[in-house]
């Protein structure tokens, strides 16, 4: 309640009440009204922006936000662990299975290279967090081209892989009639003394003695491409090309057991031993090509022999005796 105010009259020696104006009482209601609207948006301003106040809207958002701000926290662990796996495989890759396979390395500079060219990441600008979101996205692309990368490389090591079983398996590298059947080894790769001329000769191959119809055997997967009296000195004879710049030959034969085009795997029954062509006793002439040169045999009995068989046969081998043919 408003006080009530008096004035003094001399007139009448009295007090008088005051009357207030009614355009005054309507000006201080108004200043009154304005004033408190203006603290009232003050006040409201304030309250929202601060925490003080939320809208059940607004916490629905803010819960959402930290949900987000904890899935970005595991999907960062997520990709350290992933970039860990990769940098283990792609070292692996690069020290162990290219190497295996005689593949050159993928640079590193190729494998974790950024993408070119246009903006990718344009439509992520604009927003609070777009630093941190494009970043994350780049890092996501180049995880993706760095499997991609090497998903290629393991397909070309399973290829390598699968080349090298196959070169493996074509490499003469069995003796082509076996110990318990031999005689002995009657002589090696060399200069030998010719067993018609006597003149001193360079004996391309190795001579295994063995009784007539002993029998020998493919000394690695191929095809046989003759099978045929039709070469000098050789008599009946065999060669098989086994890829690889590889080709084994097979000479005195008494008789076959494979033809011209039929394809064999190592330790296949080929042929007999015989006395055919130029040849002074029963034996086997054995011979190794790589890239249509003739090299000594001897290197290639891995697939066969014990380190001792194989010594004593170096030790024969290496005897400047009389070859058989």
């Amino acid at each position: 309640m408003s006080k009530v105010k008096y004035y003094y009259d001399p007139d009448t020696l009295s007090y008088r009440k005051i009357e207030p104006q009614k355009s005054k009482r309507y000006r201080n209601f108004a200043l009154f009204f304005l004033g408190s609207m203006l603290f009232g948006l003050v006040c409201l301003v304030l309250l929202l922006n601060t925490n003080l106040i939320n809208t059940p809207r607004e916490l629905s958002l803010q819960r959402e936000l930290k949900n987000y701000e904890l899935q970005f926290e595991l999907l960062d662990k997520k990709m350290e662990q992933i970039e860990e796996v990769l940098a283990n495989i792609e070292d692996r890759d690069n020290n162990i299975y290219r190497l295996y396979f005689e593949a050159n390395p993928i640079p590193e500079e190729q494998r974790k290279a950024g993408f070119g060219g246009i903006n990718r990441y344009k439509s992520l600008e604009g927003f609070n967090n777009s630093e941190m979101v494009i970043a994350t996205t780049k890092r996501l692309d180049i995880i993706k081209k760095q499997m991609a990368i090497q998903s290629k490389s393991l397909d070309e090591i399973t290829k390598l892989a699968a080349e090298k079983e196959k070169l493996l398996a074509a490499i003469p590298a069995i003796q082509p009639i076996r110990n318990e059947n031999l005689r002995h080894m009657a002589s090696g790769y060399g200069w030998r003394s010719d067993p018609f001329t006597k003149a001193r000769k360079m004996h391309r191959g190795m001579d295994f003695s063995a009784p007539k119809g002993t029998p020998i055997y493919a000394s690695g997967d191929g095809k046989v491409t003759r099978a045929d009296n039709n070469a000098s000195g050789f008599g009946k004879h065999i060669r098989i090309e086994h890829g690889y710049g590889y080709m084994s030959l097979y000479a005195h034969l008494s008789n076959y057991n494979v033809k011209r085009g039929q394809k064999v795997k190592r330790g296949d029954l080929i042929g007999f031993v015989g006395n055919t062509g130029r040849s002074e006793a029963p034996h086997l002439h054995y011979e190794v090509w790589k890239d249509k040169d003739r090299i000594n045999p001897i290197n290639f009995y891995y697939g066969s022999l014990t380190a001792e068989e194989f010594e004593n046969m170096l030790k024969y081998a290496s005897q400047e005796n009389q070859s058989l043919d």
